[in-house]
């Protein structure tokens, strides 16, 4: 299990990494140099446009890629969607600017983000799946974390590159060519990745389906549609929360507050390690208290939190701000935590990784595909708080609190000795 969860680990981190280093990007230079006719507002919300096609993108990576992983495996899933995602993202690195190519420029950056959102769908639920079908049932949720801490390590990995060039290089070099080197490691990444990856065992849960599921899809659809829905709103906060500190905010942060990007990266960077770091513990809770109320408390968390998360922001103080992201990280996390383990227990097995992929996928374009663009645009009518962002987190949460409340738990229980009848 420990081999397995580590690989599982290293190669959803690698995967997104590919993600998470386009967001950056798009905060910081993508804007000027692929939208250049635009205003400076104008050309953030074009970059975020760009961005936000990735989250469109990975619902139907869910449908293809769990269409092979119910029908032919959870690995080969894997091998492929890290194929895609990594190939796209070294091509993102190659595209030449507005000033070189034109109006191709930004087409083809629309493309390979496309691309890599088609990849990132089907990458989680074959590593979540391969990890969650593999664990013990009553160890499932500590075990199935490790793929979700994959998530942290490639935000660290993608930010802490470009945090070394934002340091290293001035802002002409890293608007020239430093900004691509990131978008070059993921071809070196996606090798090592593979490499990892060669050696998995199947997993048991999907060896064990006698009948496999013809159109996997269309039997979620037909069979499990609400399921779907409740699942997607559910994790929308999530997506929500995670995009406002790591995307938005860098945004915000640089152009509106005049904090430099070195800091901005670090208060942020600082916040995701500790999520990372205790992903575990909140997956290990609920072993012993069930997916539903850690899941229910964590929304209720953000709820309450993103007022002062949005206030702390606009101080433009590091420590402040590092304090109102790393409240909001630990909101995310208690429902995230528990997530690699809920969501397949929710899905019979033979359309598990559609259904799960889905759901989770689908959470992602309501959540993150918006968020970004919205908030940047609540800022122009916001005054020097954005109060704006935080009514329209808020209302994810309580979105997402009411999707949670309708959700069955499914943390399997253990099973209790019956007392032998007393004979007269």
């Amino acid at each position: 299990m420990l081999r397995l969860a580590a690989a599982s680990l290293a190669g959803t981190a690698i995967e997104f990494y590919d993600f998470f280093v386009y967001g950056t990007a798009a905060a910081l230079v993508l804007g000027p140099l692929f939208f250049p006719t635009f205003s400076p507002l104008a050309g953030t919300l074009a970059a975020f446009g760009t961005f936000g096609v990735g989250f469109v993108a990975r619902p139907l990576g869910s449908v293809l890629f769990g269409h092979i992983g119910d029908r032919h495996g959870r690995r080969p899933v894997l091998v492929a969607s890290l194929l895609l995602t990594g190939a796209s993202t070294v091509a993102v690195g190659c595209v030449p600017t507005y000033d070189t190519i034109g109006v191709a420029a930004p087409v083809l950056l629309l493309v390979l983000r496309f691309l890599q959102g088609l990849g990132l769908g089907g990458e989680w639920g074959g590593a979540v799946l391969l990890t969650a079908e593999h664990a013990p049932a009553e160890r499932r949720g500590l075990w199935s974390s490790f793929p979700q801490v994959g998530p942290a390590v490639g935000f660290l990995l993608a930010n802490g590159v470009t945090l070394a060039l934002a340091a290293t290089l001035s802002e002409a070099q890293f608007s020239q060519w430093g900004w691509r080197v990131p978008f070059w490691a993921a071809g070196v990444l996606a090798l090592v990745g593979l490499w990892l990856r060669s050696s998995l065992a199947e997993s048991p849960g999907f060896l064990a389906i006698d009948d496999h599921a013809r159109v996997p899809f269309a039997e979620v659809l037909r069979d499990h549609w609400r399921l779907v829905l409740l699942t997607a709103g559910a994790l929308a906060v999530g997506y929500a929360i995670f995009y406002a500190v790591t995307t938005w905010s860098l945004s915000y942060g640089t152009e509106r507050l005049g904090v430099s990007r070195t800091v901005m990266l670090t208060c942020i960077m600082a916040a995701v390690l500790v999520k990372g770091a205790l992903t575990p513990v909140a997956a290990l809770l609920s072993d012993r208290y069930g997916r539903r109320p850690l899941c229910l408390a964590g929304c209720a968390a953000a709820a309450v939190w993103m007022f002062p998360m949005v206030a702390l922001l606009s101080t433009g103080e590091p420590l402040l701000m590092f304090l109102g992201f790393l409240g909001a990280m630990l909101a995310f996390i208690t429902m995230f935590a528990v997530i690699a383990a809920y969501l397949p227990e929710l899905y019979e097995p033979r359309v598990r990784c559609t259904g799960a992929a889905v759901g989770y996928n689908l959470g992602g374009v309501l959540g993150g595909a918006l968020t970004p663009i919205v908030a940047t645009a609540l800022v122009e009518h916001s005054g020097r708080v954005p109060w704006g962002v935080g009514a329209y987190l808020t209302g994810i949460a309580l979105l997402s609190l009411g999707c949670f409340a309708l959700l069955p738990e499914t943390r399997p229980v253990p099973a209790k000795v019956v007392a032998e009848p007393v004979m007269d």
